[in-house]
């Protein structure tokens, strides 16, 4: 047991086989799938209604202002939530995926840009609502020496559900004609349908397989004592992030670079590979969908990359240490986009993209291993919420910002926007040099005190 003046708790949690933590981890493979559709097709479905390149960013405003809002959010109030029945964490993300599979069955029959936006606003906000508590139950329910393999995990149903969500939208294509009144295709109200099945299917799965760890005595009695509303849940934030680690903040630099390079290349990707492989900026064109259909191809196989390469990266990060592989997987991704919008063959396209499947596995897994190592178990939730602010915050930085960088510095340039990530990924790789990494705490939690706790306590389990 470590001690010291703020050291309240210790906790031995039983180890998970690795059924079990896919098995915990399932339901995120379903909400990955609803946010690989958000990704890859509700770009197009605005094209396909006519909005113009420079006004994207703009309509995807919900993404980072329902992140900002939700997470946080969410994130106090299931740490201060249990349910002898219904859980901490699980009565969230069932229903963040009940609301996921409600929207992606109705967004293919928007008729108007005002209704997909719409959706896209109630879509981003469910899928807000089901991740966060998704990973502070990987937190929850895993000692510290399998952490690292629970966030892979989720990198790998990362990579698994966005690449079957861009898959079925190449493969549909194939196969279904006709479209709406609208203009949207019917093979686009395929994917949506399947990904509405697949959001609230393996999201059930995972709540009816995996029990949480029932709090003990002493910490329902801690829980009772935080009982409040929204106004208490917003201090609750608010001391959260005046109390915030240091290095904690640095990593709010990496993520400013990294986020809003991957809301660019997400954004610009398809009027890029319809630029420079189909010559055409005609979102009416024939070509057009075929650039549309082949950029789900290839966002599935720099997905397929992802969960293909997670499990390694947990045997690197052991070994190298969180912020080398991160770094390194960074630099892989740069290197990719910066020689993607050259390429005109449309296979050769699949070769530099390797670099980014390889550089998502790292961002949805990797700097979460560090994270947990800086906060207090008793507060994952909320600090699980507030790491995604540094998400949404460059999210929302870019949506204000790049669509008059797009007009003005990239000349309206698809490819330019592309090689514009390449470059901000290569500076997230540098700012994550400025981390230090914490040390790793193998199987015992060494839970720091909440601030106002009364006096040390110790509970053991």
């Amino acid at each position: 047991m470590t001690t010291t003046a703020h050291v309240t708790t210790v906790r031995r949690k039983p180890l998970m086989n690795m059924r079990q933590i896919l098995l915990m981890n399932l339901g995120f493979f379903g909400i990955q799938y609803s946010f690989g559709m958000q990704q890859t097709a509700v770009n197009p479905i605005f094209a396909f209604l006519h909005a113009s390149p420079d006004e994207l960013p703009i309509l995807n405003l919900a993404g980072p202002i329902t992140g900002l809002l939700i997470q946080p959010l969410i994130g106090a109030l299931s740490d201060r939530t249990w349910s002898p029945r219904w859980g901490r964490r699980k009565p969230f993300f069932l229903i963040g995926a009940l609301g996921c599979s409600v929207c992606l069955f109705l967004f293919p029959f928007a008729a108007a840009i005002w209704m997909a936006v719409l959706l896209l606003w109630l879509l981003d906000a469910s899928n807000n609502t089901a991740m966060e508590p998704y990973r502070a139950f990987i937190a929850d329910k895993l000692p510290p020496s399998q952490l690292a393999k629970g966030f892979l995990a989720q990198s790998f149903f990362t990579g698994f559900g966005i690449t079957l969500a861009n898959l079925s939208l190449f493969v549909f294509q194939k196969f279904i004609t006709g479209g709406t009144e609208a203009g949207i295709p019917y093979w686009v109200l395929g994917s949506f349908m399947l990904g509405a099945v697949c959001s609230i299917g393996t999201v059930l799965v995972s709540v009816l397989s995996t029990p949480e760890i029932p709090p003990t005595e002493a910490e329902i009695a801690a829980l009772r004592e935080k009982k409040g509303g929204f106004g208490t849940a917003v201090r609750e934030i608010w001391d959260a992030i005046v109390e915030m680690p240091p290095e904690l903040r640095k990593l709010a630099l990496v993520y400013l670079f990294q986020w809003y390079a991957m809301v660019c290349y997400w954004q610009y990707v398809s009027l890029s590979v319809a630029k420079s492989v189909w010559h055409t900026e005609d979102t009416a064109s024939p070509e057009f969908a075929k650039a549309v259909g082949w950029t789900g191809l290839i966002n599935g196989w720099y997905n397929i990359v992802t969960f293909s390469v997670a499990f390694s990266l947990v045997a690197l990060a052991r070994r190298r240490g969180a912020k080398f592989v991160h770094m390194a997987c960074l630099v892989c991704a740069a290197a990719g986009l910066l020689v993607f919008p050259h390429l005109t063959n449309q296979y050769l396209l699949f070769v530099p993209i390797i670099g980014l499947g390889i550089a998502w596995a790292s961002i949805m897994g990797v700097p979460y291993i560090m994270a947990v190592r800086m906060i207090p178990s008793t507060r994952y939730g909320v600090y699980m919420g507030i790491i995604n602010m540094m998400i949404v915050v460059p999210m929302l930085i870019q949506t204000l910002t790049f669509g008059g960088i797009y007009s003005t510095v990239l000349g309206d340039d698809p490819n330019n926007a592309i090689t514009f990530a390449g470059i901000l990924l290569v500076c997230a790789a540098a700012a994550m040099a400025w981390i230090k990494e914490p040390p790793i705490v193998r199987d015992v939690d060494s839970v720091l005190a909440m601030p106002k706790s009364p006096e040390p306590r110790e509970v053991t389990s």
